[in-house]
């Protein structure tokens, strides 16, 4: 019988994250196999990454499909039960794998998700949701993408993430449809995790007004998605006119960055009301 260690694949989607998946990849024992979805056309990305850590794949996308189709493309290639969800900007600490173990043997397997613990506490959860308080496993409604366990036998969609979705958000819907079908999701508290947050694609700010479109887009889909149109509508009122006033001050104080910030983000919002998909992408931006 395959032992839980060696029945785990990782799936690493990556933009030019050459900055930082090697410590990344280190983490990971040479026994696994890991999968990375590199967003882009750059060939040189692979064949540099596959020459210096033989139990890697990269997957050479073609374009930027974005996090959840990214990790839909690595999934379709795991062949183990278990698929370890982990972004380029974190890496696994020493312990991390062994206790997620003790949580599957303890859970018996009836979990469709479990998450490390980010290495200076995930959050505050309230302890009535422990599953056992001897061994910190915990009960939660959701966990974040940069790090998560899939249980692929227990996760029965079409889809694991919503392709509509490119950025944001992704996760969270994914970890709603789960608890929506009765399925389980922990947290486990002594798992650590390190995570640098936004140090996996570059910085430059076409990339942040970028991601601020997409959070927009992404808020109101996902509201409307899962909450439905009146709370969907109320939510997006109140940013629409909280991003005019914002666009309106940061015009008259010349702060053109703030300015381009709350453009972009009403931009994403007024797309996602229209029903228009979230096409933008860093080089379409213009500045």
């Amino acid at each position: 019988m395959i032992s839980f260690k060696d029945n785990i694949t990782f799936v690493i989607v990556t933009f030019n994250s050459q900055q930082v998946i090697t410590k990344c990849i280190e983490s990971i024992n040479y026994n696994n196999k890991v999968i990375i979805v590199e967003n882009s056309k750059d060939h040189l990305i692979k064949k540099s990454i596959e020459s210096k850590f033989k139990n890697v794949e990269v997957v050479i996308a073609g374009d930027n499909l974005g996090y959840g189709k990214g990790n839909n493309l690595g999934i379709s290639r795991v062949k183990t039960q278990y698929a370890f969800i982990l972004n380029p900007d974190a890496y696994l600490d020493a312990n991390t794998i062994n206790e997620l173990e003790k949580a599957q043997l303890l859970l018996k397997d009836k979990f469709s998700i479990i998450a490390p613990n980010f290495y200076n506490n995930y959050g505050n959860f309230s302890k009535k949701n422990y599953f056992d308080t001897s061994s910190k496993v915990l009960e939660v409604d959701y966990v974040k993408g940069f790090a998560m366990l899939l249980n692929l036998k227990n996760i029965n969609f079409k889809s694991i993430f919503d392709e509509k979705i490119f950025l944001f958000l992704e996760e969270i819907d994914l970890c709603r449809r789960i608890k929506n079908k009765n399925g389980k999701i922990y947290l486990v508290s002594d798992s650590k995790i390190f995570h640098s947050e936004k140090k996996g694609s570059s910085s430059c700010f076409e990339v942040e007004l970028c991601r601020n479109w997409h959070w927009m887009w992404s808020l109101y889909y996902y509201n409307l998605k899962h909450l439905g149109k009146l709370k969907a509508y109320n939510i997006a009122f109140r940013k629409f006119f909280s991003s005019i006033a914002k666009i309106f001050f940061s015009f008259i104080f010349f702060n053109k960055k703030e300015y381009l910030v709350h453009k972009y983000r009403l931009s994403g919002l007024l797309n996602s009301i229209l029903k228009k998909p979230s096409w933008i992408r860093p080089e379409n931006i213009k500045i």
